[in-house]
């Protein structure tokens, strides 16, 4: 058997290289076994190593004041006052969503939740940022419709609320959608535990469902390859895991309650790579070895092989290091919340990690644990810009081809509340601005007591593969940007942000270099607005048959509203408001390159982007989340894809109020996306105060018109009905989705 493991046929097929398996034996100082072969190649695999990624990673910023942990750990955690911290991460499902989209998004969540109470957090909210193909395709919208049925299935069931999120549809997802989930939750800061094993003798106890042979190599075999036509769904449709939501609320309360009695030493989720992960990062985190029984493990599958047991993903399951004299103590409550406790592991001194048969039987795997992730590869991989980059970013795709404003308005207006029906969004009743708006607003509890703090967390997802397609640099700085813009409006100053990195295939220097390029840009934007980065995930090879998707950077904000006493505004307008426009100013002949306008009306993927002034955006954010506090606005909404024009019609429909605006005389000026800009609505009598506080801030302003009547009208350009309007903004998604019949 160890002869036929250095058959390169053999260790490729699990993934790794020539390089990787020879670096294995010098670290083993002997040939591998099968079972140390197979931990090797999902530990090492993209999802858990990060290996063609972490040298660009370390330019994030990661630290202030508030930060409690940075990356690395399973959640990031930030202080937020009062003895009270906040969790959050984000992670990507793509490929399980693309082979199974009902379970690969369901499974997502689970996965993501359990990131968040491994830290002794209890998940109060989730947000889905979900990209896919075309809406002209039936099998994007088989996929969509899998997946957000998915989201919602598990979601709804666990009992945390879907808050916000996104959905984009573009030819670049078509085959390999984008399942990005993010969770966020409370927790008293003294309660905070790290996935570290620590202690000799302490006992490593696996909770929750037992294991099967559902995900088996999911992170190499799917989280490692693109897609083509020779992709067959169902040779792949066992890498991705089963979910079971009630399961994981029993899960969830057991380890709250374990975590609350102070019974943990460590904890870590079973996720990607499974057992493996999990007993060899909190021993080497806690400069430990263990030893592992693989006879201990309850499994719901026969004549499971030790390598199936080492490496699945079976959903579902923590790793808690607890003293021996606790034991009984754990036991005891997971035995009252109905969940399987099995002692697997015991933590020793020497820095192996050794898979045993038996507690006292043959070790048949002998590994440094350490090994598995602080010596996985370190790729720097050749970064090449693409060779035309010069030549498109000269092309001017602002050209208009016989453009009808009124027709483009119409054709952008989508309504994404199809989709965010299908979440229970209320749960616990913290949600004061849900899906739908800019940002998500929710009330902090005291986790101790439940009761209202006096303040609220905002919260935003946002992700733009057409600017960063043009400009991944620029494109990534202004996303983080319209993220910040985004919780502004609900009042919230921004703290931190966790990063979703989806990019095509790694080997391809062009996506490397777009992938540098886009990490640059999202420093030097966290820098800027004192939002450093806390955790994230970096999901690479998405691709089908061989073409790379867009650069899709997703980024998650997290931010404090220190004074909720109203609820904040929103986009709806009524009768009788000035129409103004703060932030950066806009010229006439301004770049549309990166616009929806330009992509999906022009057919134009090249041009530059709008130039754009972080400082100022800096500067308009931090105004903006003022006004909100203070209530001087009447309306207020961001300016993102398809520019002022939709920006105006959404706050008119939403609002159910017409507006009259003049300035907007081209569809330049209409439908630019140059970021950093906010409008909102003031009463007349406020209007004088405001300029005179925009001035002082350094906030540019501009007055566009006023609101009244059941016409939106701008100069003598667009001239449509508030009913026109609103039908448009509202069948499109409702006639594309929803017609088929999508089962768990």
């Amino acid at each position: 058997m160890s002869e036929s493991l250095q058959n390169p046929s053999v260790y490729r097929a699990l993934g790794l290289s020539d390089e990787e398996y020879n670096r294995i034996e010098t670290l083993l100082g002997r040939i591998p076994n099968h079972l140390e072969l197979a931990m090797y190649s999902v530990m090492w695999s993209e999802h858990c190593s990060y290996k063609s990624s972490k040298v660009h990673l370390k330019r994030l910023p990661t630290e202030a004041p508030w930060v409690l942990v940075g990356p690395g750990e399973n959640a990031g955690v930030i202080d937020v006052g009062d003895g009270i911290a906040v969790a959050i991460r984000i992670e990507s499902h793509n490929h399980p969503s693309a082979i199974e989209p009902y379970q690969g998004a369901a499974t997502g969540v689970g996965g993501i939740l359990r990131d968040i109470f491994t830290m002794g957090a209890r998940p109060i909210a989730v947000m889905d940022p979900l990209r896919f193909g075309p809406l002209d395709d039936p099998h994007s919208r088989w996929i969509a419709e899998g997946v957000i049925s998915g989201v919602s299935g598990y979601g709804n069931s666990v009992g945390v609320p879907t808050v916000g999120g996104e959905i984009v549809f573009d030819e670049t997802y078509r085959g390999n959608p984008l399942v990005n989930v993010l969770a966020m939750g409370v927790l008293p800061a003294e309660r905070l535990v790290l996935g570290q094993a620590s202690g000799m003798g302490n006992l490593a106890v696996l909770l929750g469902s037992a294991t099967g042979r559902d995900g088996i190599g999911g992170v190499s075999v799917l989280a490692s390859a693109g897609f083509d036509e020779n992709t067959d769904s169902s040779d792949k449709r066992p890498s991705v895991q089963v979910g079971d939501p009630f399961e994981e609320k029993r899960l969830l309360e057991a380890c709250l309650e374990l975590l609350e009695a102070g019974l943990a030493v460590g904890i870590q989720d079973l996720g990607g790579a499974g057992l493996t992960c999990a007993t060899s990062e909190t021993a080497s985190r806690g400069g430990a070895g263990m030893d592992v029984d693989i006879r201990a493990v309850s499994l719901r599958e026969v004549d499971m092989e030790p390598f199936e047991i080492m490496t699945s993903e079976s959903q579902e399951r923590m790793l808690v290091i607890v003293e021996p004299c606790n034991l009984a103590k754990v036991l005891e409550i997971s035995d009252r919340w109905e969940v399987i406790a099995d002692v697997v592991g015991k933590v020793t001194g020497d820095g192996q990690l050794k898979i045993r048969d038996g507690f006292d039987g043959p070790v048949i795997a002998d590994i440094p644990a350490a090994t598995l992730h602080d010596d996985a590869p370190e790729y720097e991989r050749p970064l090449e810009r693409p060779i035309d980059w010069f030549e498109r970013q000269r092309v001017d795709a602002g050209l208009a081809k016989n453009s009808d404003y009124e027709s483009d308005l119409l054709f952008m207006l989508r309504d994404s509340s199809w989709v965010y029906r299908q979440y229970d969004h209320q749960l616990f009743l913290n949600t004061v601005v849900g899906p739908g708006d800019d940002g998500t607003l929710l009330r902090l509890r005291d986790p101790r007591t439940g009761r209202e703090t006096g303040r609220g967390l905002g919260m935003s997802t946002d992700g733009n593969h057409r600017w960063c397609c043009v400009d991944p640099r620029a494109g990534t700085k202004m996303l983080v940007a319209e993220a910040v813009m985004n919780i502004a409006c609900v009042g919230a100053n921004p703290m931190a942000t966790v990063n979703c990195l989806n990019f095509g295939n790694p080997e391809h220097p062009v996506v490397m270099w777009q992938m540098s390029e886009a990490v640059d840009g999202m420093a030097e934007a966290c820098i800027a607005f004192s939002a450093p980065i806390v955790g994230g995930n970096v999901s690479l090879y998405n691709e089908t048959n061989g073409v790379d998707i867009a650069p899709t950077p997703v980024v998650g904000v997290i931010g404090m509203h220190p004074s909720l006493n109203t609820p904040p505004p929103g986009m709806g307008i009524r009768n009788g408001l000035t129409i103004i426009v703060l932030g950066q100013v806009v010229e006439k002949n301004v770049a549309m390159g990166g616009s929806r306008w330009a992509w999906d009306i022009a057919d134009c993927r090249d041009g530059c982007l709008p130039e754009f002034d972080l400082d100022q955006a800096v500067k308009t954010a931090s105004f903006v989340a003022g006004l909100v506090q203070k209530n001087s606005v009447s309306a207020v909404h961001d300016v993102g894809e398809g520019g002022l024009a939709v920006a105006l019609s959404e706050m008119a429909i939403r609002g159910a109020t017409g507006m009259t605006l003049d300035g907007l005389s081209d569809h330049r000026l209409l439908f630019n996306e140059t970021g950093g800009r906010v409008v909102i609505g003031v009463e007349t009598e406020k209007v004088n105060d405001l300029l005179e506080e925009a001035k002082a801030a350094g906030v540019p302003v501009e007055t566009l018109g006023f609101s009244g009547g059941m016409k939106f009208t701008i100069g003598d350009v667009i001239d449509i009905g508030l009913d026109e309007l609103t039908e448009a903004w509202r069948t499109e998604l409702p006639d594309a989705l929803g017609q088929g019949t999508v089962s768990a």
